[in-house]
């Protein structure tokens, strides 16, 4: 175990000295290993684990090799294939959007709402979710309440890879539908559209982890940031019944913008915060 602990201090090091958390070498550790973080304290899990692998030069090579891409902030759900959601183990990779924690509130409130209409309303529940990319908001609310009709659209193709290979894995009764939102699925009317659009403004300054490597057309909404999310308001209006309930999210600055723009068409506009406080998405009830 010394010489685990040797590797792992000078991985923590080298992640410490490029502005990382130390944390993330014991979870990238844990990945080569194939076993969960809380095991790497296990000495007869470690040793027992070790020696069913066998070449510890491999493995500390492989190790190596990630330790080095974190360094350069490279996402840790990239580089171990997994971002976990709600009780979901999400596959992503290079070309779809680390599914944050903050949208698990959203999703809550979503499958509350779900559940009211459930005992008012006869026949199923549909719901739409713009912008899916990883499909983590419709796959948490598909599991979750299970009766729902859930469409998942996308319009990237490298987000869509993902998409269809989380959907075949997790829940196959989620359809996918590959479409801008400013057409998508004409002539279809839903009880919830779930928005999540592009919205930092053009010139906003990201951090390295995103910036450089999280696909840009799911990140930047237009100049203002609010362009495409105007887009996607738009795209709900068309696809929401009479009474339908629209979740979007947005940045902690925009609700004001995002109210302003929902006034045309929707009504009990309210703004609600995420994990940590911070206003970040808004619901309101089409008209």
């Amino acid at each position: 175990m010394s010489e685990i602990k040797s590797l792992l201090r000078s991985a923590k090091d080298k992640l410490a000295a490029a502005d990382i958390a130390k944390i993330d070498a014991e979870h990238l550790f844990a990945y080569v290993l194939g076993i969960s973080r809380m095991d790497l304290h296990n000495a007869v899990k470690v040793e027992a684990t070790l020696k069913a692998l066998g070449d510890f030069g491999v493995i500390e090579d492989t190790f190596a090799k990630l330790i080095s891409r974190r360094a350069v902030h490279e996402p840790l759900q990239y580089l171990t294939g997994i971002a976990y959601f709600r009780h979901l183990e999400i596959e992503v990779g290079p070309g779809v959007l680390v599914p944050r924690p903050e949208s698990e509130l959203l999703v809550e409130a979503v499958l509350t709402h779900i559940k009211n209409l459930e005992e008012k309303v006869a026949g199923e529940i549909s719901v739409i979710d713009l912008g899916a990319g990883s499909g983590a908001l419709s796959l948490a609310i598909a599991t979750e309440a299970p009766t729902t009709r859930v469409i998942a659209v996308e319009k990237s193709p490298e987000a869509l890879v993902w998409l269809k290979k989380n959907v075949s894995v997790i829940a196959e009764n989620v359809r996918v539908v590959e479409g801008d939102v400013s057409d998508v699925l004409p002539g279809i009317k839903c009880d919830v559209v779930i928005a999540n659009p592009p919205y930092v403004p053009d010139s906003q300054e990201l951090p390295r982890d995103v910036a450089g490597f999280e696909p840009h057309i799911a990140l930047f909404g237009g100049p203002t940031g609010m362009e495409i999310p105007q887009q996607f308001i738009t795209a709900a209006a068309r696809l929401l019944k009479s009474g339908g309930v629209l979740v979007i999210e947005h940045t902690e600055e925009q609700g004001s913008a995002i109210a302003a723009a929902l006034s045309v068409d929707f009504s009990e506009v309210a703004l609600h915060d995420d994990l940590v406080g911070r206003p970040r998405w808004t619901s309101a009830v089409r008209r």
